[in-house]
């Protein structure tokens, strides 16, 4: 009886620290890819077409200036489309290194495809751009972006990618702003 009690006591104030020493894990393992890594493939719909985009073909063809925007928070994110637009501006020195642009669109499943279309309605796209949605955050989790808070979808992040797949920049904002600059953008690709 004195040996179960005892067992039962330790189980009991374990509980706690090994619950804690499990979140701090789980929050510890959950990290953005990093500048060095292979950025890993995704396909996804684009939202003109509905062809599937691949990041492995698309970087046969050139390196990938990959976007992840905020979606759709519950309202159009002003600083999306400000970063959007400044992109927008830079599109013929990004043109000028053969890079593509993708730009990915989160959010849940229903209404996803008509809010982007929404969002992306003011803006002219190049012909080096090309806008994907990621429903129920299938993309944003697998790069570990999902901003898991009310009225968030994703981290506002911007990584170059080189042809060879290797993440040669990579900025991942905690926050609405301090997101990549098309010219912090522009000197990476050029130094490729």
């Amino acid at each position: 009886m004195k040996f179960s009690l005892k067992m039962s006591l330790l189980l009991v104030c374990s509980f706690p620290i090994l619950l804690v020493a499990s979140q701090s894990f789980a929050e510890e393992s959950q990290v953005p890819p990093k500048v060095g890594a292979t950025a890993s493939e995704f396909k996804l719909k684009e939202l003109k077409t509905d062809r599937e985009v691949s990041l492995q073909a698309t970087l046969k063809d050139s390196p990938v200036v990959l976007v992840v925007l905020r979606g759709y928070p519950g309202y159009q994110c002003p600083l999306c489309s400000r970063q959007v637009g400044a992109l927008i501006q830079a599109q013929k020195g990004i043109a000028a290194t053969g890079a593509e642009v993708i730009l990915v669109y989160p959010g849940l499943d229903a209404g996803l495809e008509t809010k982007a279309k929404e969002f992306f309605q003011k803006h002219q796209l190049p012909k080096n751009f090309t806008v994907v949605t990621d429903p129920n955050y299938v993309f944003t989790n697998q790069y570990d972006l999902r901003w898991d808070a009310p009225r968030e979808t994703a981290y506002p992040s911007t990584f170059v990618i080189n042809k060879d797949g290797k993440i040669v920049s990579a900025k991942v904002s905690r926050s609405h702003g301090d997101r990549s600059s098309p010219q912090s953008v522009l000197k990476v690709l050029k130094s490729l």
